[in-house]
């Protein structure tokens, strides 16, 4: 491991925001898309997950080197980053936004659920679909398909920098995934965001309550001075108290 895990505080409050909350703190600090767009859950029951980057990058598969009906061995780089995937580092896969065939299936992603990991991302799809999805665990693709792997790709690296749907992956990096799909931060920045994300979806909350009782959006969303100043005295006066 090259990185330093993140703390369990800032575990705790990245899996109490949204992806979309990520984004515009990112936005702020000048990364206008960490978020991979198309990327689904395939689960309905699994909330999301908050883990490191464990990353895989396929190439296309070429017929001389990746024979469908050779089995895999410990040379076998897909089996080797399942192997060494750890608890809480989530498996991102670069399948180059292609869905012609899976970039897993059920029997590897149950393995990496076995081994504690966090969650798996492809800009590809799955294999076994349903059989995943009735795992519970967080996995997110672009598509379900019946295609094995072989036939389309080829594993040519594990944790080395890629590209998953168009966003820049580094090994370590912090995967935030909710309902709503998938969002990569830059490691260095993962406490920062995580306090100031969680920051904004209180105020953001209060906003919103504003809203449904009938206020009008000038001065409520973005708030302006004033608007602050009175979520900082509603705040003060309900501290301590369950919301």
């Amino acid at each position: 491991m090259s990185y330093t895990p993140i703390s369990p505080e800032t575990r705790e409050r990245l899996s109490r925001v949204s992806t979309a909350t990520i984004s515009t703190q990112l936005y702020r600090r000048g990364f206008r898309q960490r978020f991979m767009v198309g990327l689904k859950p395939l689960s309905t029951e699994a909330k999301g997950f908050v883990g490191h980057a464990f990353t895989m990058r396929h190439i296309p598969m070429r017929e001389d080197i990746d024979d469908g009906r050779a089995l895999p061995n410990d040379k076998s780089l897909q089996w080797q980053a399942v192997e060494s995937v750890g608890p809480g580092e989530a498996i991102v896969i670069d399948s180059m936004n292609d869905i012609t065939a899976a970039s897993m299936g059920d029997m590897l992603v149950t393995r990496t659920m076995m081994r504690g990991a966090a969650g798996v991302v492809t800009d590809g799809a799955f294999r076994d679909g349903p059989v995943i999805a009735g795992l519970g665990f967080p996995a997110y693709a672009r598509a379900m398909t019946a295609t094995t792997r072989p036939a389309t790709f080829h594993v040519a690296d594990i944790q080395v920098p890629i590209g998953c749907a168009g966003v820049a992956v580094y090994p370590g990096d912090v995967v935030v995934g909710d309902r709503e799909g998938v969002i990569v931060i830059p490691r260095h920045l993962a406490e920062e965001v995580a306090e100031k994300a969680l920051a904004q979806e209180e105020l953001e909350d209060w906003l919103h309550k504003k809203v449904r009782g009938g206020a009008a959006l000038w001065g409520v969303y973005p708030p302006n001075a004033e608007t602050i100043a009175e979520y900082k005295a509603w705040r003060e006066a309900n501290k301590g108290k369950a919301s």
